[in-house]
């Protein structure tokens, strides 16, 4: 693994331990949003995973054949994740966003301008969205992400929690 991806390889190696003890393969997984790395290593250890296509935002119902839905690093790209939280029929939700960090603009990439966020969220901010879109929360984990880099904020990064990985039912 190249230095600059261990980074990506905590926080999918995160996700996946925190699937696995939610649900145990082979279940069905709607995972929202394009296939992506993560998606296949889900795959790879032994879940049937599909994924959406399209406009989320517009959905009316999604997941109704599949035990799980997956939203990992998608709901903070999202104009109103409220009403995709709502749609959801599966009984059980997995989901990780980003946490708001004082010490760090919300993240956008200016090359591209769909790779960007609406929303960091806070950790009560996220539990209360859920709660309003008809969800149980059952259990919730914080995870920090860091690099190599040096300076102030990598050094916080360290000890302060990135991700917000959450298991709510219906």
């Amino acid at each position: 693994m190249k230095k600059s991806n261990k980074t990506l390889e905590r926080r999918f190696t995160n996700s996946l331990n925190f699937l696995h003890s939610t649900s145990s393969p082979p279940a069905r997984i709607l995972d929202l949003g394009t296939p992506n790395e993560l998606g296949r290593r889900i795959q790879s250890a032994g879940y049937e995973v599909q994924n959406t296509e399209g406009d989320l935002e517009s959905v009316e119902s999604i997941g109704e054949d599949a035990d799980v839905v997956t939203a990992f690093e998608i709901l903070e790209h999202l104009v109103s994740p409220y009403n995709v939280l709502r749609a959801i029929k599966a009984p059980r939700l997995v989901a990780t966003v980003p946490l708001r960090l004082w010490f760090a603009k919300a993240y956008r990439n200016p090359s591209d301008p769909w790779d960007r966020h609406f929303h960091e969220f806070e950790d009560w901010q996220f539990d209360w969205l859920l709660e309003h879109a008809g969800w149980k929360i059952v259990r919730t984990e914080k995870w920090t992400s860091y690099g190599s880099c040096t300076g102030i904020r990598p050094l916080l990064r360290r000890f302060t929690p990135r991700y917000y990985a959450v298991e709510a039912i219906r």
